[in-house]
């Protein structure tokens, strides 16, 4: 079937000639990191010794020839493409596959036509559906719009070729990441999504398509999406579909997305449910969302909370205020519901702003956790002459988590739309702002200078206008550490470059830690990782055959005792819990980064655990864990783990939990 596919490029001229098939018979792909001459190919990947790897692309042993490949996709070099294109004929299928792959990593166009000239056009009985399906994909990721076209417009796979379909549908989402679609692409990935004759794959990753990419024309799609969402039993497929159609706007939309909600058991889904409502009339949606306030489950009232910041109405200013002072709340709730009456409250009622501050501010003051202290800046960031209280108040605090917040808040105060209008022109308080941004990045706390830098390059913001001067960030980049410090330092540099009026090129982190082999060699079959919480246990099983350098820095943590007392200071309702970061804000690790590794995985189950990353290799210690499928991380956050036991206490950690003790479980002899 996937001659087709050829014959349509055909017609739009894009073939090269065919890379001749190596005679050599295939040996099979067999990783064991005990085996020291592994080590050692993969110390090269680590160091980044790409002329070292591309030696072993001619190697006998097919192991070495796919270590030596894949190391590509992580490395991401461009200067490899043309090695990589003859080893899209090896005779091992798993080294064609990692080849495709790592070229759709490097994402440069000139892999497009080489991908191209490796689809087996005379394969009829399927024997290449795995390459074909993975040269799908990888030319989504690199790809021209023309080869868009012809990828979308096949209509010849079976339903019982689902590695083919599975492959088609990647390569489009993968297309949709990049901000091209097409009404064909689209289409196609409609079908995918609403027929239930499509294997449940295929319908997942259009699902995915149809939630994340921008820019679709949804017109019409309500008769396709609402049956499907009410007959679709994989939460994975109902939470895409939700989104998918609450971007269609119609009333036929609004009805049976409330009539899901009702009738809906998995909080994932009820929570995209309640996102998708923002899409339509407030008064039409409105009593489901209140009432969603007081739903048992945290996430779900937290996105209900939400949903009242961004789409509130300014006549209901004072309910959002009651709803926030009633008894029981979750802070998390109340704090959040305090952020809409804030920011709703109508400008004429003084004397009712001066009582809603002051109960704010006092909200701020008694608070005992950092994280409660952290969501009340936020409610007062919501109205912008707060920005001196949040100043003198939460600059000073003993709080890194405070700290950091409180220049969030002042940045959410100056991206208000109506900025000018609120000040009366603007210039003064736009210039006050910017006092205190640079005084943030002259306090040398690494979580206020992250903050702080973004905002100002921020056009919206205009703060061009009132900043002539950039030593201030060229004295900040002098004292800052690497690579300890390099979310910050690509933070600023940005901004230096921004004022410079240059082009930012991104900083390149230096190897500095060697992976310890003895923890991988000792390692043995079926030790797990538990996280010990309040709320329970969580089981990791570690995929050290996958992401070895990480197992291996994972472990070496967790013997230093490392994560025992961390917190999870990251919690996004139906998306990830992350934690591990010393200061508790996101801004801390050690004093080294590893290496980024990133084989041919997708995030498309939940308790997928992931490393934190700035970019391309400069992760150290923080991770998440994932809540749902989030295949739009694919092939930029290594995964080194995944949830085997717990996944319950998962879906409960809440902002600020602790990791009481992170431990090794080996198995009994």
């Amino acid at each position: 079937m996937s001659k087709y596919l050829f014959l349509l490029i055909v017609c739009i001229g894009l073939f090269t000639q065919c890379v001749p098939p190596s005679e050599e018979k295939a040996m099979g792909v067999h990783l064991d990191f005990t085996n020291p001459t592994y080590q050692d190919i993969y110390d090269l990947k680590d160091r980044g010794q790409t002329d070292s790897l591309l030696y072993y692309f001619k190697n006998k042993d097919a192991t070495l020839r796919y270590m030596a490949v894949i190391a590509f996709a992580s490395i991401k070099d461009n200067a490899a493409i043309d090695s990589l294109a003859y080893m899209l004929a090896d005779p091992e299928e798993e080294v064609r596959i990692a080849a495709a792959y790592a070229l759709g990593q490097i994402g440069d166009k000139k892999a497009e036509s080489l991908l191209l000239n490796a689809f087996d056009r005379g394969d009829t009985i399927g024997i290449s559906k795995n390459v074909n399906a993975a040269i799908m994909e990888a030319i989504g990721k690199c790809g021209t719009k023309k080869m868009l076209q012809a990828l979308a417009t096949i209509s010849t796979y079976r339903l019982t070729d689902t590695t083919l379909l599975e492959g088609q549908a990647w390569g489009i989402y993968r297309f949709g990441l990049r901000d091209t679609i097409s009404v064909e692409g689209t289409a196609k990935m409609m079908d995918f999504a609403t027929s239930a004759k499509f294997p449940t794959s295929v319908r997942f990753i259009a699902a995915n398509y149809l939630s994340r990419i921008k820019k679709i024309d949804f017109e019409n799609s309500d008769s396709l999406l609402a049956p499907a969402l009410a007959r679709e039993e994989d939460y994975r497929i109902r939470m895409c579909q939700a989104i998918a159609l609450g971007k269609t706007k119609t009333e036929r939309a609004a009805n049976a997305l409330l009539l899901q909600y009702n009738v809906e058991r998995d909080y994932r889904v009820k929570c995209n449910i309640l996102r998708a409502l923002g899409n339509f009339e407030y008064e039409k949606v409105k009593t489901t969302v209140y009432n969603a306030l007081s739903d048992p489950n945290l996430a779900v009232a937290t996105v209900a909370a939400e949903f009242f910041v961004s789409h509130g109405v300014p006549t209901e200013a004072s309910t959002y205020w009651e709803i926030a002072k009633q008894p029981g709340r979750k802070w998390q709730v109340a704090m959040t519901m305090y952020a809409a009456a804030s920011k709703y409250l109508p400008y004429g009622f003084e004397e009712t702003r001066k009582y809603l501050n002051w109960e704010i501010k006092r909200r701020y003051e008694n608070a005992t956790s950092p994280y409660e202290k952290a969501a009340a800046l936020k409610a007062l960031g919501q109205y912008g002459w707060n920005y001196r209280y949040i100043r003198d108040a939460a600059y000073p605090s003993e709080y890194v988590v405070v700290r950091t917040a409180s220049v969030e808040a002042l940045a959410n105060i100056a991206k208000m739309p109506n900025f000018t209008s609120f000040f009366g022109g603007g210039v003064n308080a736009r210039r006050e702002l910017a006092e205190c941004f640079q005084d943030a990045i002259s306090t040398g706390d690494v979580g206020m200078m992250a903050v702080a830098a973004e905002v100002l390059r921020d056009s919206t913001a205009k703060f061009k206008s009132v900043f002539d001067s950039v030593s201030v960030f060229e004295n900040a980049l002098k004292k800052l550490r690497l690579p300890q410090e390099i979310e910050t330092y690509i933070e600023v540099k940005k901004t230096l470059d921004y004022f410079k009026g240059e082009k930012y090129v991104a900083t390149k982190p230096n190897f500095t830690h060697k992976i310890d082999w003895k923890i991988i060699t000792d390692f043995k079959p079926g030790s797990t990782v538990v996280i010990k919480t309040k709320k329970g246990n969580i089981t990791l099983d570690l995929l050290h055959d996958q992401a070895p350098g990480t197992v291996s820095n994972f472990m070496e943590l967790i013997k230093d005792k490392y994560y025992n007392g961390k917190n999870f200071h990251r919690v996004v309702p139906n998306f990830v819990a992350q934690g591990g970061c010393p200061r508790g804000d996101g801004y801390g690790g050690p004093n080294y980064a590893i290496r980024s590794e990133l084989p041919y995985f997708h995030y498309d189950r939940e308790g997928y655990v992931g490393m934190a990353s700035a970019g391309n290799n400069t992760e150290s210690a923080q991770f998440f864990i994932t809540h749902s499928p989030a295949p739009h991380l694919d092939g930029n956050y290594t995964i080194f783990a995944k949830v085997i036991e717990g996944m319950d206490v998962v879906h409960k950690i809440e902002v600020g939990d602790l990791m009481e003790e992170v431990t090794l479980v080996e198995p009994k002899s």
